[in-house]
């Protein structure tokens, strides 16, 4: 019988939700940096969950820890003679505005590994130089004599014309087939060389990891149906193993295909928080959310309004990644982000984390340097009898004894070191939700604060009183909610072709068919996984006023001339809200994107028992408050309960602190809907 298992693999904690038709299981595990798969296996055994028939959807860090960490494979780049040096050179942009002597940035590849080919076409698709064999064999030679694992090719103008790419790749592949190769024509059919290189190039260096990690993991999952109790069900295709990943963009790709395109993967994690938090609010109908998502490393905050917003102009590790993505903030703050005094004594919280290894220092595994979670452990808001629902002790001595060099030379007590550091990370992660909302012309008090990961659901009112916010929610299973989101998310395609042309100027019918062409490519892609028919597609157009360099994205349906009209008014209409204005000039088209989508899995949270008997409440005390406040276990909490702050409420997998002058109301699903109090 099919069952399905979302699975989120974070810098401390690989978390599991795991849905049999009914009813829904959660799960952690440490996880396990140096073969990430075995925290996977390990939590399939710990929840005895069968591995005949399961549909696993995981989000996995593999490729964006190589890229951070600098660890991808040796990769080649070839482009045409003369630009061998685009990933070098990069853009003008200062990282900072005032640093005279800036220090040169290491590229993602050597220039001695930055190869040529002769051969060229311009900007209207033209060929001016054919690529001759010799040219090929001269290439094949020099990369014999670098022995690389993978290649990325990217020529000038690749999107209109893709056959010399594709020529080369093939002459590679049957020379070296253990080679990694990928072409800019099929990661991304866009103009700027310089980040469709980067894309590419990212995807080359990421992607044989990528790809030996996930058949390591499908190897091993299917060993366990061939095995043990499970033999019976062995060669039998439903019994098989149904292995997926979560994408950047949101939407899940099947494993066989998500090695080639790793650069797609960046964001795998944090993008199911995403899905889980637009999932579950609405479920209490919030469809304006402000999120962030605290782990143990770091938080990462978004903005969904209606939906979720998708951006071609991310960065990680410096680097700029042009595929679509969610749009999203990342800082190091987490509870596992190390606090410290600089030079000047001053406090710092982050960037460095403590990880999963060894962890905070109230884990007792090693850890020697005081973190977030150890501050909060401190002033008794997290209990140490009574983490990941008592299936762990925390040692508060440990904590006290980090804690005690930093409040020693801030001239404080321990427990005011420990309140500092929390108002620390709480500032950081105040001036991320700015950057996402407020900077961008939104106002936050029109949007609800949505927190999740282990650690959220302990600063979720001190943030909201930051923002000006009055309203926020603490999902169900909110320091699960990644891998609960593996499980709303239906398989994606996002694909994109430049076309640059004045609006006004295009052929309606060109456009028309332009983006069947796109359409049929996905369908193809998608075909393996989902018919035809079951996938639902959304167009959209990348515009821009004429001598503009960035553009927004405009939805579009079927293409004519009265389509065209409204298209130009809705881009006037979202320039004027985005920045203020609205010009008398003329409308340039960049880029036709089509995203495909089939149907999410048959998930549903279950809806709770309405609050019959009183719950256990006990009292504890914590720091910065007069008297003991109320101490509550989540599972005993029933629809339509209401409690009033300051409390605590303990689940298995977090903890949250309810201020005081907020109310806590449970929804039908389980969800603590808080409203602050009017004095």
């Amino acid at each position: 019988m099919a069952h399905w298992l979302g699975v989120d693999t974070g810098g401390t904690f690989t978390d599991f939700v795991y849905f049999d038709g009914r009813q829904v299981r959660i799960h952690k595990v440490l996880s396990t940096p140096d073969a990430p798969e075995r925290a996977i296996l390990q939590g399939i055994d710990e929840m005895q969950v069968s591995c005949a028939g399961l549909h696993l959807v995981h989000g996995s860090t593999v490729a964006t820890n190589a890229l951070l960490e600098r660890k991808g494979v040796k990769t080649l780049y070839v482009a045409n003679q003369g630009f061998t040096d685009v990933l070098t050179i990069g853009r003008q942009a200062r990282r900072a505005l005032y640093e005279l002597m800036p220090r040169p940035s290491l590229p993602l590849v050597d220039a001695s590994c930055c190869l040529g080919v002769d051969t060229r076409t311009d900007a209207t698709g033209r060929r001016l130089r054919e690529l001759q064999s010799q040219d090929i064999e001269r290439l094949l030679d020099e990369i014999a004599g670098l022995s690389p694992k993978a290649v990325a090719i990217n020529l000038l103008f690749s999107f209109l014309d893709p056959q010399p790419e594709q020529q080369l790749k093939i002459a590679i592949q049957q020379r070296f087939p253990e080679l990694f190769v990928c072409c800019s024509s099929d990661v991304l059919a866009e103009h700027r060389e310089y980040e469709r290189g980067m894309a590419t190039t990212l995807n080359a260096y990421v992607g044989p990891l990528m790809q030996g990690y996930l058949q390591r993991l499908q190897q091993q999952l299917d060993m366990r149906v061939a095995t043990g109790e499970q033999l019976e069900s062995a060669g039998d295709p439903a019994a098989s193993v149904s292995l997926a990943v979560m994408q950047s963009s949101g939407g899940t790709v099947d494993a066989a295909r998500a090695g080639q395109h790793a650069v797609s993967l960046l964001l795998s994690g944090p993008a199911g928080g995403l899905k889980g938090a637009q999932y579950v609010a609405a479920l209490s109908d919030n469809t304006r959310l402000l999120s962030f998502d605290m782990g143990g490393t770091s938080t990462d905050v978004a903005l969904i309004d209606e939906r979720i917003r998708l951006t071609t102009e991310a960065l990680l590790g410096g680097f700029p990644v042009a595929v679509p993505m969610v749009d999203m903030h990342t800082i190091g703050a987490g509870g596992g982000s190390i606090a410290w005094l600089d030079a000047g004594g001053l406090l710092n919280v982050g960037p460095e984390s403590a990880g999963a290894s060894p962890g905070p220092a109230c884990y007792a595994n090693g850890g020697m340097q005081p973190t977030v979670t150890d501050a909060n452990l401190l002033l008794g808001r997290l209990r140490a009898d009574g983490f990941l629902g008592k299936g762990m002790s925390l040692d508060i001595e440990a904590a006290r004894d980090v804690m005690q060099p930093v409040a020693d030379s801030l001239g404080v007590s321990i427990e005011e070191a420990a309140l500092g550091v929390i108002e620390v990370a709480n500032e950081h992660m105040v001036r991320a939700l700015r950057t996402i909302s407020v900077q961008r012309g939104y106002d936050p008090q029109a949007f609800t604060l949505a927190c999740f990961g282990g650690a959220g659901g302990l600063h979720v009112c001190a943030l909201a009183e930051a923002m000006s916010m009055t309203r926020a929610i603490v999902p169900v299973h909110g320091g699960v909610l990644s891998a609960l989101g593996m499980l709303v998310s239906s398989p994606k395609r996002e694909l994109s072709h430049t076309s640059i042309q004045l609006l006004q100027d295009a052929d309606p019918q060109q456009l028309e068919q332009a983006f069947l062409q796109i359409q049929q490519q996905g369908f193809e892609e998608m075909r393996a996984e989902l018919a035809d028919d079951e996938l639902r597609v959304q167009r959209s157009m990348d515009l821009r006023y004429r001598g503009q360099s960035f553009t927004l994205n405009i939805d579009v349906q079927t293409i004519h001339d009265d389509e065209l009209k409204a298209v130009q008014q809705s881009f006037h209409d979202r320039h004027r809200a985005s920045y203020g204005h609205a010009l008398d000039i003329e409308i340039e088209l960049v880029n036709l994107r089509v995203s495909l989508a089939g149907h999410a899995p048959p998930f549903a949270l279950p809806e709770i028992q309405q609050q019959v008997a009183m719950p256990d409440i006990q009292q504890v005390q914590c720091y910065g408050y007069d008297q003991p406040i109320r101490c509550y276990q989540r599972e005993q909490l029933g629809a339509g309960y209401q409690l009033q702050g300051p409390a605590l409420v303990l689940e298995k997998v977090s903890t949250t602190l309810i201020d005081k002058g907020w109310l806590a109301r449970v929804d039908k699903v389980g969800n603590l809907c808080l409203q602050k109090q009017s004095v």
